[in-house]
């Protein structure tokens, strides 16, 4: 079992920054792909980017490449998302996932272990 709990989230003014964080409680972090979902209003849940393991390989939506960045510290169980250009339309719910698979997350978009989510908001 994988606990996640996000912080960081909040408001946001447009071309502004925000980032967030994901602690896991897991003795086996660093065998865990990591990833930032988000959902908007009436919006189905979107996968925004995703870590492997050795923080090697990175996969990005099309629209936050160049803006947003993974991250991952595996001595301290945390994974980031740092986000830098704000657009309105970042403006959503904020989940950290996390799967033993790669393929569950990338390509199925289901993830076993999810956290509770936070908010971003992004003003005009």
């Amino acid at each position: 079992q994988v606990q996640l709990a996000e912080s960081g989230g909040g408001l946001a003014q447009a071309g502004g920054s925000l980032g967030l964080s994901c602690a896991a409680s897991t003795r086996t972090f660093s065998s865990y792909v990591l990833a930032w979902f988000r959902q908007a209003p009436g919006r189905d849940r979107e996968l925004v980017a995703a870590i492997s393991w050795s923080g090697g390989l990175l996969d990005y939506a099309d629209s936050v490449k160049g803006r947003f960045t993974i991250s991952r510290d595996n001595a301290k169980n945390t994974v980031y998302l740092q986000m830098n250009s704000l657009v309105p339309e970042d403006t959503a719910v904020y989940y950290c996932a996390a799967d033993q698979s790669r393929e569950t997350i990338v390509t199925q978009k289901r993830p076993r272990y999810w956290g509770q989510g936070t908010q971003v908001t992004v003003a005009s």
